[in-house]
Formats: C-alpha cells, sequence, structure tokens
C-alpha cells in the first residue's frame, strides 16, 4: 500500500541522486588518476604516487587539498 502511493516524482528523484552520485565517483577517480600521473611527473618516486594515489581514492577532498600542498613545483 505504501509503495502505490509513490509516484513518478520518487523515480525522477532517484535517478538525479543516482546520477549525481556516479559523477562524484567518476570526478573521484579522474582526481585521483591525475595527482598520480602529476606525481610521477613531478619527479617523485612510484611508492609516493601510489601512496598519493591511495590517499586521493579514500579520502577525496582531504588527500586532494594536501597533495596540492606537499607537492613539489618544479
Amino acid at each position: 500500500m505504501m509503495f502505490q502511493e509513490i509516484g513518478i516524482g520518487s523515480g525522477i528523484v532517484f535517478l538525479t541522486i543516482l546520477f549525481v552520485g556516479l559523477f562524484i565517483l567518476l570526478l573521484n577517480i579522474l582526481t585521483s588518476i591525475w595527482s598520480y600521473r602529476d606525481s610521477l611527473r613531478k619527479g617523485n618516486s612510484k611508492e609516493f604516487a601510489i601512496i598519493v594515489l591511495i590517499g586521493t581514492l579514500f579520502f577525496p577532498i582531504i588527500g586532494l587539498i594536501v597533495y596540492l600542498i606537499i607537492r613539489n613545483d618544479k
């Protein structure tokens, strides 16, 4: 009975939330890949680049901010 009261509007809300979530996930993956490649391009070791990749994957906002602060500007 409760599900019969839910109309088409809830489907649109669900799809919107789904697409926003997928966009945020894609943005997280892309920024993590960028930070990994940037770390290698700046001359850091591969181990450091992997730590940067893991840090930005699991802590997207804080990890990216920390990486941008500590990276070498060459």
